[in-house]
């Protein structure tokens, strides 16, 4: 039986590739905290939003309620000839309208504090997204390593990646 022989070929190392490797899987993890992060913000964004549209629009329909005794208050009192049911009825008005007006303001603070901390939390995926988008340039960058064998583009590419983490991490901070 003829003997087999293997050869094994010994490959030189390139421990800076292999820091590459390492600092890119570290950067496509970053990079998927940062996106969810950022989508999760932008989606809490626009749900405080329509939560304050809701708001306005209560504060509306309250608005137009108090517009409506208002108006029956007007009429009643324009009238010449009244009795006592008339004043019941401007008596019911007048509570009605103490309550819309302060129902209204309370909405009303309702509303803008929801716009306030809509506002805040698009601030925040602002800050997310500009992350997002400098970790994923320092990716490509650093990945470029393995095609050119170029250390420019990792070095660029870390700096960038390290920006965006900062960016991102003020945005966590916010």
């Amino acid at each position: 039986m003829a003997e087999l022989e293997i050869h094994h070929e010994v490959h030189a190392t390139d421990s800076f590739g292999k820091s590459m490797g390492v600092l890119t899987a570290v950067l496509g993890v970053l990079l998927g905290i940062v996106t969810i992060l950022s989508h999760r913000a932008h989606t809490e964004g626009v749900l405080l939003k329509a939560d304050a549209n809701d708001k306005w629009a209560l504060y509306q329909a309250r608005r137009i309620k108090l517009h409506n005794v208002e108006l029956g208050e007007d009429l009643l009192k324009a009238m010449q000839s009244r009795g006592p049911e008339s004043d019941k009825t401007l008596a019911k008005y007048a509570k009605g309208k103490l309550k819309y007006e302060e129902e209204s303001k309370e909405t009303q603070k309702e509303a803008e504090g929801l716009e306030a901390e809509s506002k805040h939390v698009e601030d925040k995926a602002l800050r997310y997204d500009f992350g997002e988008g400098l970790i994923e340039i320092g990716l490509v960058l650093t990945s470029l390593y393995f095609i050119s064998k170029s250390k420019l583009f990792p070095a660029v590419g870390a700096v960038s990646a390290l920006i965006g983490i900062v960016v991102a991490a003020l945005g966590f901070l916010l």
